[in-house]
């Protein structure tokens, strides 16, 4: 840890109703874990248990508190609420169903090539990213957010961390994945480029599942 002088860990919250109904939730409030969500937080946080975490900082939505909830057992650390991790804002498309929205909407499926590019109301990939950056780039010259914060939060808010890092083009970003209850770690250290060290780890990655479809 000294090493790296700072290990900066992205956390997606674990799956939720609208997970599974593949229905954009954006800023709306009231959306929960699953019970399958819960379980794969807890098992999340136990794969982490090794790490000295000194600060845990969420997204104020539900779902991601729920899971920073899991992430603090046996810590004792306050959980701190973090506006600018919020989910991107879908404006008129949350509460859509994805693949219904994507076969009538021609502005979904030309944000979805370029997320760079949006309609009236809907968030940019670049808006999100700045806001999000500045978000952690304040936590992070806090000295008392310690050598080890974890920043539970959402999908694409992810997404545009790690391609500022990796200093990928915003056009690319959504090919970056990051499964629910997934760890992104991020080391830092003055003077250095960053070291992306894990995108999307989980100790039950749904990769391994076996898929019911053809």
């Amino acid at each position: 840890m000294e090493m790296m002088k700072r290990l900066v860990l992205l956390i997606r919250h674990g799956q939720t109703t609208w997970n599974v109904e593949h229905r954009l939730p954006g800023h709306l409030p009231g959306i929960s874990l699953t019970a399958l969500g819960r379980e794969q937080a807890a098992q999340l946080a136990e794969g982490l248990r090794p790490l000295p975490i000194s600060a845990i900082i969420s997204s104020p939505l539900e779902r991601a508190v729920e899971t920073a909830r899991y992430l603090d057992e046996g810590r004792g650390l306050p959980i701190q609420l973090e506006p600018e991790l919020m989910d991107l804002n879908s404006g008129p498309w949350a509460g859509q169903i994805a693949d219904v929205l994507l076969a009538r909407d021609p502005a979904r499926r030309a944000f979805l090539r370029n997320p760079t590019i949006v309609p009236p109301g809907v968030e940019s990939f670049p808006e999100l990213q700045k806001r999000a950056v500045a978000a952690v780039q304040h936590w992070l010259s806090l000295e008392a957010t310690g050598p080890c914060p974890a920043f539970v939060t959402h999908d694409d808010v992810i997404k545009v961390l790690l391609a500022y890092y990796m200093g990928l083009p915003l056009e690319h970003a959504r090919a970056i994945v990051v499964g629910n209850a997934s760890a992104s770690v991020v080391a830092l250290e003055d003077d250095h480029p960053a070291r992306i060290l894990a995108t999307g780890w989980s100790p039950s990655p749904e990769w391994l599942k076996p898929s019911l479809q053809s």
